[in-house]
This record gives C-alpha cells, sequence and structure tokens, in this order.
C-alpha cells in the first residue's frame, strides 16, 4: 500500500468512525427533515448563501462517502430552496461526489483488480475505452442502478476523471430535476416511496432506452447515407456471396449454408486457398519428409546400424503434392455443392454493396465476406527482378534441390523452410534484417532455435540488409551484415518477407473501402468494413495470419452477415494460440515475457525443462521446455510458451485452460497418462506449486511427524 492509498483511507476511516460515533445519520431520516423544515426554512431566509455552502458540502461529503441520505437531502433540498436553487446544489453536488467515490476506487482498487482479472477485463477495458461514456450515460439516466455501485465500478475501468465528472453531471440531471421536484412537496409524503411510482419508473427506464434507440437510429442513418448512393435490388440472388474459397472463405460458406442460406462462393485459383495448395500442407509435409532424414541420419542414438540417406529430392516433392491430392476432397467443389454451396470460379469485383460481378455474371446478395487471402511480399532490391527467385507459392514446383539455397526472412515460413531444405541436404544461409530469427518470441526462445539451426549447419545472419543482387556470373547478393559488407553466392533464392493482402481489382477504392497501415482491408470489431453490407475475414482483415484464425473470423463474420439485425458478436482475441514447425517446435499462447515487459503487467514465471520428462528421454528429445507466465499471487495464465518436441500438440492444454479460466491448481490436480509428453504441462504446474509451498507450515507438520516418532 502506497502513501496515497493509506491517506486516503484514513480520512474515510476518519470520516466514517465520525458519522457513526455522532449518530449523523439520524439527521437524514425523512421524518427528522419533515419534523425540522420549517426552522431550517426560516435560517436559510436569513443566510441564503451560507445555507446553500453548507448544504451543498454535506451533500458531496454523502455521495463522496457513499453512505445512506442522498435521496432525502435531494427531497430536503427541493423543500429548503426551492426548484431552481436546490437543482443547481444537487446537480453539482451530487457530480463532484460521485466523481470523489469515483477517484477513491480508482486509488485503493484499480491497480489491484486490474492487475489480478487484467485478462478477463480485457474486452472489457477496450469497449469502455471507445464507448465508456455512452455506457455511463445510460446508467445514470436509470436512477435504479445504485449510484455509489457505479462510482466503484467505474473507478476499475478506463474513463479520464474529467469525462467521467461532465458525463455524470448531464446523466444525473433528469432524474435530480424529479427527486427535487417531489422534494418541493416534503410534507405531503409519508415515506421515500411515495415518490416512486409505476409511470414514475417507467419515466426512468425510457430515459435510460432513449440513448440506445438514439445510437441505434444514428447507426440507422449512417448506414443509409453509405449506401445512398447505390440503388438496392428489390430482391437478391442469393443470401451471401463469399470472395475466396481459403479458410475464411470455406468456413463461412458452410457456416451459411449449414443455416439454411443460399451461399455463393467465388474462387479464382485453387479451392482451399493457400493453406492447401501453397502453405500448411505442403510445407508440413516438406518437414516431415525433412525430419525422417535425420532420423535416419541418428540412427546410432537408438542402437542401429548407421545408415546412409539418400534423398530423393523429386520424390519428396512429388510426395507433398500427394498429400495435397489427400486433403484436396476436403475441399473441393464437389464437397461443398453437395453441402449446398454455389461454387464459381473467376475474378470477382464488386459493383456496388449488394452486387458481385464475376465472369460476365452479375450476382447480387443482401451481404458479400471478403475472404480473398495474402500473397507472399516481393520487397524491392535492385537486382532481384533479374534472380529467378521462389516464395512459399512457387518452391513446390521445384523438382532439382538447390545446393545452396538463400532465404530471406527469419519469421516462421522463412526458419521452417530453411531448416526443411537443411535437412534434406542444402546448404541453407538464412538472412534477417532483425536482430534475431523468430522476433515475435522471447530472446532465449530465438536463441534456443538459432543455435539448434548452427548446429544442422544452417547459416543465419541477423541485423543483415540486402543491399543488390547480381546474377552474372552467377547469383550473388550483397549485404550489410553489422555495418560491415559481405557477399553471399547461391543457387536458389527463397522470399519468406511478409505476406501482402490480395486487395486489388475487386472495387474496393470506388466503394470506398478503405486499408490499413498494413494494407489489409480496414473492419470494425464485427468484421463489418466501412460499406455495412460487406464484410472481411482472414489475412486480407489480419490482424493474426493463421489460418485457425482465419476459421474463428469467419464464424463471426457469417454469423454478423447473416443475422446482424438481431445481434452482432465482436470477434474474440483474447486467447489466441500459434506455433512455428521448427525442431525443435515453438508453440504459444497469450502473453511471452518480452509483450508483457512492454506493455508493463506485472507477471510470475514458471519452468519446467523437458529434458527431465521420462518420455522425452525415452524417445531421445529430452530438450527444450515450458514456460508460463501467471498473475502474481494467483495460478491464473497469462501466456505459455512451449520449446520442445510436439510443442504444438502440448499447447492446447494451455489453450484451453486459459479460455474457460482454468488455473495451474486445476492442471495439477488432473490425471495425465504416463509416460507422455502431456505431463510436461502437470510437471510445470508442480513447479509453481513447489515455488509457494507453506514453508512454516511445512515446519509445523514436520515437528508434529517427529512428534509422533516419539523423538
Amino acid at each position: 500500500m502506497n502513501k496515497k492509498q493509506l491517506l486516503v483511507l484514513t480520512i474515510i476511516g476518519l470520516a466514517l468512525v465520525s458519522w457513526f460515533a455522532l449518530d449523523l445519520g439520524q439527521y437524514l431520516q425523512l421524518q427528522v427533515v419533515q419534523a425540522r423544515i420549517g426552522d431550517l426554512q426560516h435560517w436559510y431566509a436569513d443566510n441564503p448563501l451560507l445555507a446553500g455552502a453548507i448544504y451543498f458540502a454535506i451533500y458531496v461529503a454523502v455521495t463522496g462517502l457513499s453512505v445512506p441520505g442522498a435521496a432525502v437531502m435531494t427531497l430536503a433540498g427541493g423543500a429548503l430552496f426551492g426548484f431552481w436553487y436546490a437543482l443547481l446544489l444537487v446537480s453539482f453536488g451530487s457530480s463532484v461526489g460521485a466523481t470523489l467515490a469515483f477517484l477513491v476506487s480508482r486509488t485503493l482498487l484499480r491497480d489491484t483488480v486490474q492487475s489480478r482479472f487484467g485478462r478477463p477485463l480485457q474486452a472489457i477495458n477496450e469497449g469502455f475505452a471507445k464507448d465508456g461514456a455512452f455506457y455511463l450515460f445510460t446508467l445514470r439516466l436509470v436512477p435504479l442502478f445504485p449510484f455509489f455501485l457505479i462510482n466503484l465500478l467505474m473507478g476499475l475501468l478506463p474513463i479520464s476523471t474529467w469525462r467521467y465528472y461532465w458525463v455524470s453531471q448531464l446523466g444525473m440531471l433528469p432524474a435530480t430535476a424529479v427527486y427535487v421536484n417531489a422534494g418541493t412537496q416534503l410534507g405531503q409524503l409519508d415515506s421515500l416511496a411515495g415518490i416512486i411510482s409505476p409511470g414514475l419508473l417507467g419515466s426512468f427506464v425510457l430515459l435510460g432506452l432513449f440513448p440506445l434507440l438514439a445510437r441505434w437510429g444514428v447507426g440507422w442513418l449512417s448506414s443509409r447515407r453509405r449506401l445512398a448512393a447505390w440503388n438496392k435490388p428489390r430482391s437478391f440472388d442469393t443470401n451471401l456471396v463469399v470472395i475466396g474459397a481459403g479458410s475464411a472463405g470455406l468456413v463461412a460458406s458452410l457456416i451459411a449454408a449449414t443455416v439454411k442460406a443460399k451461399v455463393t462462393l467465388i474462387e479464382r485459383h485453387k479451392m482451399g486457398g493457400d493453406c492447401l495448395n501453397t502453405g500448411c500442407v505442403p510445407s508440413k509435409a516438406l518437414i516431415r519428409s525433412a525430419r525422417i532424414a535425420r532420423y535416419a541420419s541418428r540412427a546410432e542414438e537408438f542402437g542401429l546400424a548407421p545408415m546412409e540417406v539418400k534423398v530423393r529430392f523429386p520424390d519428396v516433392m512429388e510426395r507433398v503434392q500427394s498429400v495435397i491430392g489427400a486433403i484436396e476432397p476436403h475441399d473441393s467443389v464437389e464437397r461443398f455443392t453437395s453441402l449446398g454451396v454455389d461454387c464459381l470460379q473467376g475474378e470477382a469485383r464488386i459493383v456496388s454493396p449488394w452486387e458481385v460481378e464475376v465472369g460476365g455474371r452479375r450476382i447480387s446478395a443482401r451481404n458479400i465476406i471478403i475472404a480473398s487471402g495474402a500473397r507472399p511480399r516481393v520487397p524491392e532490391i535492385p537486382g532481384l527482378d533479374s534472380i529467378d527467385y521462389l516464395t512459399s507459392d512457387t518452391v513446390w514446383a521445384l523438382r532439382e534441390q538447390p545446393a545452396r539455397l538463400l532465404v530471406l526472412g527469419g519469421g516462421p515460413i522463412g526458419c521452417e523452410l530453411a531448416q526443411a531444405f537443411a535437412g534434406l541436404g542444402s546448404a541453407v544461409t538464412l538472412v534477417t534484417h532483425a536482430a534475431r530469427i523468430m522476433p515475435r518470441e522471447d530472446e532465449e526462445v530465438s536463441l534456443r532455435v538459432q543455435q539448434d539451426f548452427a548446429a544442422q549447419g544452417i547459416e543465419v545472419l541477423t541485423a543483415a540488409e540486402p543491399q543488390s543482387f547480381t546474377a552474372v556470373p552467377g547469383p550473388v547478393c550483397r549485404l550489410l551484415v553489422d555495418g560491415a559488407e559481405r557477399e553471399v553466392a547461391f543457387d536458389r533464392l527463397l522470399l519468406a518477407v511478409g505476406r501482402s493482402a490480395n486487395v486489388e481489382g475487386m472495387g474496393l477504392e470506388a466503394l470506398g473501402i478503405g486499408l490499413d497501415a498494413a494494407g489489409r482491408i480496414e473492419v470494425d470489431d464485427y468484421l463489418r468494413t466501412a460499406v455495412p453490407t460487406i464484410y472481411a475475414a482472414g489475412d486480407v482483415a489480419g490482424p493474426y495470419l493463421f489460418t485457425h484464425m482465419a476459421s474463428h473470423q469467419a464464424w463471426y463474420a457469417s454469423v454478423n452477415a447473416l443475422f446482424g439485425r438481431f445481434r452482432r458478436f465482436r470477434v474474440d482475441y483474447s486467447v489466441v494460440p500459434w506455433a512455428t514447425f521448427t525442431d525443435p517446435e515453438v508453440a504459444r499462447v497469450g502473453l511471452n515475457e518480452q509483450e508483457a515487459d512492454e506493455q508493463g503487467l506485472p507477471y510470475e514465471v514458471s519452468r519446467y525443462d523437458i529434458d527431465d520428462l521420462d518420455r522425452a528421454i525415452a524417445d531421445g528429445e529430452a530438450h527444450g521446455f515450458v514456460k508460463v507466465l501467471t498473475r502474481p499471487g494467483s495460478d491464473r495464465i497469462l501466456g505459455a510458451t512451449i520449446v520442445g518436441y510436439h510443442a504444438g500438440e502440448l499447447v492446447s492444454e494451455f489453450v484451453l485452460a486459459m479460455k474457460h479460466g482454468i488455473g495451474l491448481n486445476k492442471i495439477l490436480g488432473t490425471i495425465h497418462i504416463y509416460p507422455t509428453l502431456g505431463e510436461s504441462n502437470k510437471f510445470l504446474a508442480g513447479e509453481w506449486r513447489k515455488a509457494r509451498k507453506p514453508e512454516k507450515l511445512l515446519g509445523w507438520v514436520e515437528r508434529y511427524h517427529r512428534f509422533n516418532r516419539g523423538r
């Protein structure tokens, strides 16, 4: 507890002690006020300013301390000062007192509550930062909600003191006027219940509904204005048009068809999008082949005779295509047609908020979802256009293994493919402009993977900036590495420096649909674009470029598009997992230490090293660790990072725990099969508990056992 908190508690304590010791509450009983109102009115007639000042000070104290009596004081003010003078005093007195109570809550409780429950409160904080004044105004208009409770809760949330004051001042004014007016008839009241009637309560409810109705009306008018430039069709060919048959588009179409909506899915290239054809599926197939080759080279570790590994690269790449072919039916036109989706192939162009052109045909729909995905980004480097470079889209056409492969990019794609080609026998050099590979992960994670890369013969150049490329006499890249010039010769170049959203050629600019700083379509919390009938999901919208996130967003986009007139759902980004499938794998959910430090969030770290795990030892994979961040003094999980064998599978337990508020104590109390890799999560929870064992209590327990031994 800091000095400011101690001072506030002292003042409140003295005030409350005085209140109860002097029984000041008796003077705020309705009957007492009614009995003395005549004397008070005579004194007020002789001392109008002093009476007003004393009344104002007492009112501020009563509301600031949240003690009972504000309603009676409001009635007394009306009876004593008349309507207008009382309204002035009560309106400002109640607002000042409420703001003081708000500041007390903020000083004493906000930091503790936010540090302990920050993750569950994240969505509330974000929503309140955007619309907090509106919510507060609505609550203030309805005096059915206890004002002291509003003051307490608002002090915990992100709203400035000045905004809190003036919104309270305006919001409480109508109800204050009603109570002050009732006070002018104080002599005719038998109890406080006398001012409460069904009609009055109904009026308060209507006051509360007014801003909600007004907000809906403003939104409706705004939508009308946005759509006024186009002629809305009288009827529609389909309920929903989805542009793009990648993960987001397929899931959105499937959801629409499942709820019996008519849906048209348009794809310009291949069903399944990047994930099936050029991303997740082929890369994992290639990684698997490389990993098997590496296992074969480790034969002696497992008691086997040394094996000479001969990589037949064309066969490896054909296997990649066969894996794609095996999964392809899941995303095929035939399957989705059988599910009720009208599948079309061609370039889609949005010509109005309700119409899409494809192949010379115009299709009308009540709503449109853009799920056009992204493509590999090609940087502007002198001489690059003279090189027959590869990207994550084109690398799968290779049938001749590059002896020397240069990879630009140290993110997940670059790291995965660099290691896969190295495992198959290519000499790989990985270049990144960042200070380390995988910069989104904690430094120890990046360095651990980089050390394994070095052990596997991969040369990693960090803080390196490509200056130019030349193709003759052989391809060479000139670099600046930590300010020094260097040349790297290579046979093939793979670009893995990020992805750009596919937003060209769809008519977005003519519709007024804007892009964010990263070149992705701007959407609101409901995935709606600037045109209210058009939504966007997946890589084209961001912010997370994962297949599983595209599927996640697709649910919100399709449901909001189809049923948004009744209820809309904000996208939930509270628990987002991902994995990089290097060896060792790196998987994460929630915050890591790097992000927690950047956000200034307090945390505690628990760690379990997998080299102590029985199953990992038996499998010859005894390396890596599990690291979990928790709130100080709590077992609630802020984030988990796993580095090691099958980390992408192991992290799911922490994803589930974070999503449903399960702490490490519950994980520790859950039976895990022996011997499995999953035990590492339980042992991590055990490390958390071990670090917090009650040493004093255990000392007494030790004495108890010594006593039982008779010593």
